[in-house]
């Protein structure tokens, strides 16, 4: 099911490196599009393995639809992680009520 709903454009497949085992992690997330290609994740939990691996090492893969690409991961606070929790919101309706209590990220393609 999870690669049907990549595959749909309804959530990214997003693989990191594991900051223990340096295996590479995949996992599907909720995202929102920016500009430029750009797009914006955020963890329900401060201490959400992804999340983790990301504020590690923030190299990482995504795939969405037929498309994927290499990304490097920015960390966003103060009122750029209110922006990307709101936009999550906004695009997949009432959350967990946790979602936003972990870190948020952009994640910006590399050329």
């Amino acid at each position: 099911m999870e690669d049907d709903l990549v595959r749909w454009g309804r959530v990214l497949r997003l693989e990191t490196t594991g900051r223990v085992t340096g295996r590479v992690r995949p996992v599907t997330v909720g995202f929102a599009e920016r500009a430029g290609g750009a797009v914006v994740v955020a963890a329900s939990s401060p201490d959400t393995a992804w999340g983790l691996n990301l504020i590690a090492d923030p190299a990482c893969r995504c795939r969405l639809e037929d498309r994927s690409w290499e990304a490097v991961a920015r960390e966003l606070e103060g009122p750029e992680h209110a922006a990307a929790v709101r936009d999550l919101i906004l695009k997949y309706g009432t959350p967990a009520e946790s979602l936003g209590s972990g870190p948020a990220f952009e994640l910006i393609p590399r050329p």
